[in-house]
């Protein structure tokens, strides 16, 4: 089972994250805690394989709550979930680490495949977020090809650089979700990122 910790303020909401991680297949909740003060000590001793981040905790924010967890325990994978979607929330969560980010509107079923997401190596956000974040990357010049992919790494970045998720990509181009997310593995390790926004900003900056 892919052990999660929840670091969520919202007793009610923190429940229902619990609840309904705990009754999927894949995942079981190790951790569950109100502030990020009361969870570092014990993630970083007994790490889960995914941490879900408020942003607005009492006391430490989740923004430097995943930016201790990523420099003290890189191997977790930190994923927001918050109601907050203006651009310094989620550009700060994510320059800090976080590898995916999902508003509180999501529904169950999409969280839960965000997490096996995340899990398999991809950057999962809410369709709004991800045409935010994608859009700081974008202009209307065609993407330049990077050396180091092959032609369908490059096709797979290039479909990923418009907003696209792991699905729509696999559809377009006739592929399983699964080899899709294997390719996206290779080109953040021939890249040195760690996520889709990594990729394709080193493709912006060859323009």
């Amino acid at each position: 089972m892919i052990t999660v910790s929840i670091i969520e303020d919202d007793k009610n909401y923190r429940e229902g994250l619990e609840d309904f991680i705990n009754a999927s297949d894949d995942f079981r909740i190790l951790h569950s805690y109100d502030s990020a003060e009361t969870a570092l000590p014990h993630i970083l001793v007994n790490p889960p394989a995914i941490a879900v981040v408020d942003i607005k905790l009492p006391g430490m924010s989740g923004v430097d709550l995943i930016y201790k967890i990523k420099k003290l325990r890189p191997e977790i994978q930190c994923m927001v979930c918050s109601f907050y979607d203006d651009n310094e929330y989620v550009f700060n969560a994510l320059r800090n680490g976080a590898s995916g980010y999902l508003l509180k509107d999501s529904l169950a079923h999409e969280i839960i495949s965000s997490l096996q997401e995340l899990y398999s190596g991809g950057a999962p956000m809410s369709r709004y977020i991800a045409k935010k974040v994608i859009s700081v990357f974008r202009d209307k010049q065609p993407l330049p090809k990077l050396s180091e992919l092959s032609d369908r790494e490059n096709e797979i970045l290039h479909l990923i650089s418009t907003g696209l998720v792991i699905k729509e990509v696999a559809t377009r181009i006739n592929l399983s979700a699964h080899t899709v997310t294997k390719h996206l593995k290779n080109i953040y390790i021939k890249l040195h990122v760690n996520n889709r926004i990594g990729a394709v900003n080193k493709l912006n900056k060859l323009r």
